[in-house]
Formats: C-alpha cells, sequence, structure tokens
C-alpha cells in the first residue's frame, strides 16, 4: 500500500521549501497553525499559501460554527484554486454533526477534508450523506486520541473497512507524534499521513540499523559528559 505524505504546516517559506520534496504530495493546514505561523487575513495569507503550492492539493479549513455560515466559506474557498480541498470539521463546537455542510458542498463537486473526526462511527456518518464521485479525504487524529489514552488503530482499521465502496474516499491519519506512525499507517492502509516537518526530516535518514542507533547514542552522552566536564 502506497501511503502519500502530506505535510502539516502554514508557514509561507516552509511551505516553499517543502513543495520541492519529492516524498511529499500535498499539504493540511488548519486555523490554529495559521495563527501561529502569523497569518492576519485569512483569505489573503491562504492566497499566498497557493501561490506557493499550485501543483499538489493543499487542504485550507472553514472555521464558521454554523451550518449556512461553513457552507459560504467552502464555497468560496474552493473558488480559490483547482488544488483546494475544503476542511470541514466533523462538528461544530456544540457537537452537532456538519452533515448538512458536508452534503451540500459535496452535491457540488467541491473536495472535501472532513478533519478532527476520531471514530469510525464517525466516518460511518460521513459516508452515508457522501457521493460516491467528488473526492473525500477523512482525517483520523491517531495521536491525540493517544494522548488521550485511546487506541486509535481499532477505528482506523474500521473506517478503512467502511471506505473501501468508495473508490473517491481517503483515509488520513493525522496528528503524528513520531516517525514511526507513518509505517504504522502503511502497513494499516492509510491513504495518506499528514505529518509536520520535523518528523518528515526523520523519515527521510530511515534506514539506520540497531548498532548505528546505539553506537550515536553512546557518542551523545560521552560528548554531553565532557562539554559539562562532569568529574568523579
Amino acid at each position: 500500500m502506497k501511503t502519500k505524505i502530506f505535510c502539516d504546516i502554514a508557514e509561507l517559506n516552509l511551505i516553499k521549501k517543502y513543495n520541492k520534496k519529492r516524498i511529499v504530495k500535498g499539504f493540511t493546514t488548519n486555523p490554529s497553525l495559521m495563527r501561529k505561523a502569523g497569518a492576519k487575513d485569512y483569505q489573503v495569507y491562504s492566497k499566498k499559501i497557493l501561490e506557493n503550492c499550485s501543483n499538489k492539493p493543499v487542504s485550507l479549513e472553514v472555521f464558521a460554527d454554523n451550518n449556512k455560515d461553513m457552507i459560504k466559506q467552502g464555497i468560496k474557498i474552493n473558488n480559490w484554486g483547482k488544488n483546494v480541498y475544503v476542511k470541514v470539521p466533523v462538528v461544530n463546537s456544540k457537537n452537532k454533526f456538519t452533515g448538512k455542510v458536508i452534503e451540500e458542498l459535496n452535491k457540488q463537486g467541491i473536495k472535501l477534508n472532513i478533519t478532527a473526526v476520531y471514530s469510525a462511527t464517525q466516518t460511518k456518518k460521513i459516508l452515508k450523506v457522501i457521493n460516491k464521485k467528488t473526492k473525500i479525504i477523512i482525517s483520523i487524529f491517531a495521536g491525540r486520541a493517544g494522548d488521550a489514552g485511546k487506541d486509535p488503530i481499532p477505528e482506523i482499521i474500521k473506517s478503512i473497512k467502511l471506505s473501501k465502496k468508495y473508490k473517491n474516499v481517503e483515509i488520513l491519519w493525522a496528528s503524528v507524534r513520531e516517525p514511526y506512525n507513518y509505517l504504522q499507517a502503511k502497513q494499516l492502509g492509510c491513504n495518506i499521513i499528514t505529518i509536520p516537518p520535523a518528523i518528515i526530516e526523520k523519515i527521510e535518514r530511515f534506514g539506520k540499523s540497531f548498532e548505528q542507533l546505539t553506537v550515536e547514542t553512546v557518542k551523545a552522552f560521552v560528548k554531553d559528559s565532557v562539554k559539562s566536564k562532569f568529574k568523579l
């Protein structure tokens, strides 16, 4: 199973850099990452992102909290580029399923990335309101589930099985915590995994033996003890 790597980032200079990497097949971002990157005007900043990446999928998220405004924002964001996927959270802040938003935008042929998904139950609800033609990504937040003491693997496996009937649906492993998550995603059959730059750098260096890792680790201990001038 070929699992595509997307880069999860909002900094313009990093998007420009990682867009040149063959290993990176697309980009995802969200309002939190955009704020951290210093964005002041959402539309202006999003269009700058698209200027730096016009040939790979870019997921840009709605930030409204009601169905009507989510639909309006989704239509507007979609018009910014042919490579845009509109990110829609699976529920709003009041825990109301955004099925009407997903269904309406999907009917209009707008590519969607349904985000903040944690369970196969949520995946099932999404699949019930979409067609089998327009491209859909379902982003399952594995790392955050793990942070809460929940095992995300069974939910991902169930979601992949549920989506098999939909050739237009891709399952994405989101909220990566370590490079090994990439190998886990491949083993499970995830279509995509979205990864921050620092972890992509580590994945590019895969292949060291246990012996090499042991020597590197011990050398680091020795080096730091010398720098600290430790004596006994």
